[in-house]
């Protein structure tokens, strides 16, 4: 009996607060699904961090006969110049930074630069490419270090690292993943504010009920239950929504669009990971509404 009396005051209050319960829904949709891109945002970065950061490597460009910079005065790389420059490369100092050195001619860049861009090949002679060391790094969070050491050394036009770039990217990842945090967090708020406000509403409109219940003796779990599994069911529906929504985004989206347009990038999060995502999601959703409801109805059930 206490069962299908707990059973009917939820109906009740669903039925008489539809577009309150359809705004909890949406809200608590909309933060959880910000929340989930935002947890897989973050593993996005950390696997093309690993990734990326273990293929960096510094590149040192040698003078060549048309290098324009202070440190080619004397034209093209000399013999001497290009042996300090790999001595420099092998000397204890640097030791400690540098794990693998590649030396690449005019001739193996031409032939490198053929089979990337084999249309523009034709206009170009291996002359007209740079000689260069190709450096692997221990840690390629300390490239300062090493590409400090050739900048304006004479026979070195330019030195490169390709951190520069990735810092770059990164710090746009992160920055997404931030946005998304921050937006998820405001939503969040939102929900909170939301299911406290339809619990006042509830209590309001039934507070009779709820007296004539206080006076014939029925405890407090059983006049709060209805209004707690009310806020629950609104959550764990937003939830579902939400969890459906970010698989569908990581299957279609992530794993289809995004992986067939930027070929470059070989891990991307996958479905998996989207899967140990939706745990918290939901434990997040009940708890929003659990710690929501019960808060309001501490206050506004004193009869």
């Amino acid at each position: 009996m206490r069962f299908q009396f707990i059973l009917r005051e939820i109906n009740i209050g669903l039925r008489r607060n539809v577009t309150m319960t359809v705004s909890v829904i949406l809200v608590t949709t909309v933060s959880l699904l910000l929340l989930g891109v935002g947890v897989l945002a973050q593993k996005q970065v950390s696997e093309m961090k690993g990734y990326w950061y273990d293929r960096v490597q510094v590149s040192i460009f040698l003078c060549g006969k048309d290098s324009s910079k202070t440190s080619c005065a004397g034209g093209e790389v000399t013999d001497a110049q290009r042996q300090a420059v790999s001595a420099a490369l092998q000397s204890p100092a640097l030791q400690k930074y540098v794990a693998k050195v590649e030396y690449e001619s005019k001739d193996e860049a031409f032939q490198h630069f053929k089979s990337q861009y084999p249309d523009l090949a034709d206009n170009l002679t291996s002359d007209s490419m740079p000689e260069s060391y190709r450096v692997k790094l221990v840690d390629p969070q300390q490239y300062a270090a090493v590409s400090e050491q050739f900048r304006n050394q004479p026979g070195v036009d330019s030195v490169q690292d390709q951190n520069q770039v990735l810092d770059r990217l990164f710090a746009l990842l992160n920055g997404l993943k931030w946005c998304a945090w921050f937006v998820a967090g405001l939503t969040l708020i939102c929900s909170v504010l939301l299911v406290a406000t339809t619990i006042r509403l509830n209590a309001f409109t039934r507070r009779r009920e709820t007296g004539i219940m206080r006076l014939v003796g029925a405890s407090n779990l059983v006049i709060q239950l209805p209004f707690v599994l009310e806020s629950l069911i609104a959550s764990l529906i937003g939830a579902v929504i939400a969890s459906g929504i970010l698989m569908a985004f990581t299957q279609f989206a992530v794993q289809g669009w995004l992986k067939r347009t930027l070929k470059f990038i070989d891990n991307w999060v996958s479905l998996g990971d989207a899967v140990l995502v939706l745990p918290w999601m939901f434990l997040l959703g009940m708890l929003i509404a659990g710690v929501s409801s019960f808060l309001s109805l501490r206050r506004y059930l004193k009869v």
